[in-house]
């Protein structure tokens, strides 16, 4: 008998338990506990700018390196620690891969340039996103947006992300879909829009144009669009499989998904799980980003 294909069914004899007696249940018994480490703390606020410059500059060049850049689109932001009232950001023009701390600009929520590298020029329409999403979620930190090639691809379909692995729960109930596409964003109110209509989510699949994610660190903000992105291109896969065979793909139920939503959804969780990308770009560019 020939083996299994990846889009056939095999019978085994699984006895199926309903989620609140299976994992739950399993958990507060559990005698090994998930635990990860703490976050860095600081002496002082200036000592905390220079700290996050550099985590910031590290997501850009994890950016360049997964190839999110698309000319001149994209741009992650960063909540000021010292001035809370503006924002880190990409200076317009200079690649994602070739980005360091001296080159970030920090702009007031007027739009003005008030701080950074030499390269002066703010993308208005980062600036009309980000400003208003910082303006109305003070726990957001970093938020980032950019062009990257599955999830503008799952963009263009105008729906939500299915739930059908252990990744993408840590999407469940936390994601949404603009579904506005009116050009690039340069007017404040498209910008206002977004930010109610993300609400108080951590992503947003923005219809036609691209993938947003916030969080409340760089690394947390980072993972997620990474795992979205992933998760873009996971789904564009097998719903493109599950179609071939004339069948659809199979959904984690509701209650399995608020389980693991707990372990992988949370933003300690992201944080950590952006560890390991942040280290190897460390190790990659000998720390050039921290210039």
């Amino acid at each position: 008998m020939a083996p299994p294909t990846a889009t056939e069914t095999v019978s085994s004899n699984v006895t199926l338990q309903s989620p609140e007696s299976s994992q739950a249940a399993g958990a507060e018994k559990a005698k090994v506990k998930m635990t990860m480490p703490k976050q860095p703390v600081f002496e002082n606020k200036m000592e905390e700018r220079e700290y996050l410059k550099g985590r910031l500059a590290a997501a850009f060049r994890i950016f360049g390196k997964y190839g999110y850049d698309e000319g001149v689109a994209g741009h992650i932001t960063l909540r000021d620690p010292v001035e809370p009232d503006t924002f880190w950001v990409n200076p317009f023009g200079v690649a994602f891969s070739q980005i360091k701390a001296s080159d970030l600009i920090r702009v007031n929520h007027e739009g003005k340039v008030i701080d950074g590298g030499e390269v002066r020029l703010l993308n208005a329409a980062a600036y009309m996103i980000h400003s208003a999403i910082h303006a109305a979620r003070p726990d957001v930190v970093c938020a980032a947006h950019s062009h990257s090639l599955h999830g503008r691809a799952f963009c263009t379909l105008g729906r939500p992300l299915d739930i059908i692995t252990q990744d993408s729960c840590a999407f469940y109930n936390d994601h949404i879909v603009y579904k506005q596409f009116n050009g690039v964003v340069l007017a404040e109110e498209e910008g206002k829009n977004i930010a109610q209509a993300l609400g108080n989510k951590k992503a947003a699949l923005l219809q036609n144009h691209g993938l947003l994610t916030v969080g409340r660190t760089v690394e947390e903000t980072v993972f997620w669009f990474v795992s979205l992105e992933k998760c873009c291109y996971a789904q564009l896969l097998a719903d493109a499989a599950a179609a071939g065979r004339g069948g659809e793909t199979i959904k984690i139920d509701d209650a399995d998904a608020a389980f693991t939503y707990k372990t992988v959804g949370t933003p300690m969780a992201g944080w950590f799980s952006a560890k390991p990308m942040f280290d190897v770009i460390h190790q990659e560019t000998n720390g050039d980003y921290l210039k």
